[in-house]
């Protein structure tokens, strides 16, 4: 399928590690443009270089510039986010598309009367004030440009939920109606907003949580997916390719939302 992402602008949040990181270099292969937003200086730089290294058309253009850029940033604080999607677009000249993927899980495993309110809080701004404040920064470029389009790390959690996760459930299930609701307040301007909704992905956040060995996720009895398919589902919603897509969730969990729990 050819996804028109060739030269187009692309921002991406979280793109330090995991999925953002994922997202950064699969759109430089299709010869996207790419900022790369994190609060991880270190590993920022790591992925930027990475993304250089791939030989990918979008990482270094035929006259040898650069054509993807780093910025450090702290999603929870709007001035730090202005200021990053600002350079970011300056860097860019076009901001086309814009993917929310920073996210924390917080307290894992914890009851909800164990949960300080700094952490409920944290994960929170990070998880859900962090995409409002990135799109509402970047919406005076995306206006600006032909099928711009919004893709936002949402989960399975924004459905349903498992022991030991309310700060993170509930801050799923916020991004997915915050991406509703996005969609419906831009449809005007012209902007697509949708959600990917994956199941565990074989990310260090995951194999932190679940106490998984550096090895991986090899002898889980669960289906485990990897940040690269997740990547391909977030390039097709903010291809051209997508156009008539708006609104949308789209989950990818091997089928276990479809799934019953009645005991039988």
């Amino acid at each position: 399928m050819e996804l028109g992402l060739a030269g187009r602008g692309v921002i991406v949040t979280g793109a330090a590690s995991g999925i953002g990181r994922a997202c950064a270099l699969a759109f430089a292969a299709e010869g996207a443009r790419v900022a790369l937003l994190d609060r991880d200086a270190p590993g920022l730089a790591a992925a930027g270089d990475e993304l250089r290294a791939s030989g990918a058309v979008g990482a270094v253009g035929a006259d040898g510039a650069v054509e993807a850029a780093e910025f450090v940033v702290d999603v929870t604080d709007e001035s730090s986010v202005a200021s990053a999607v600002a350079s970011a677009a300056a860097a860019l000249g076009t901001v086309d598309a814009v993917v929310a993927c920073a996210g924390i899980s917080g307290p894992f495993g914890s009851r909800v009367d164990e949960i300080a309110l700094a952490d409920w809080n944290a994960v929170l701004a990070v998880n859900v004030t962090g995409p409002f404040l990135v799109v509402k920064h970047a919406l005076p470029w995306l206006r600006l440009t032909s099928s711009p389009s919004v893709v936002l790390l949402a989960s399975d959690s924004s459905f349903v939920a498992a022991p030991g996760m309310v700060p993170y459930n509930a801050s799923k299930g916020a991004v997915l109606q915050l991406m509703r609701a996005l969609s419906v307040d831009l449809a005007a301007d012209g902007v697509r907003v949708n959600a990917v909704c994956p199941s565990i992905v074989d990310t260090p956040m995951a194999r932190a949580d679940l106490g998984v060995e550096p090895g991986g996720f090899a002898d889980a009895d669960f289906p485990v997916q990897s940040p690269d398919e997740v990547a391909r589902h977030v390039l097709y919603l903010a291809s051209p390719a997508s156009r008539p897509v708006n609104g949308h969730a789209l989950v990818s969990d091997f089928g276990y939302l479809a799934r019953s729990s009645f005991p039988a």
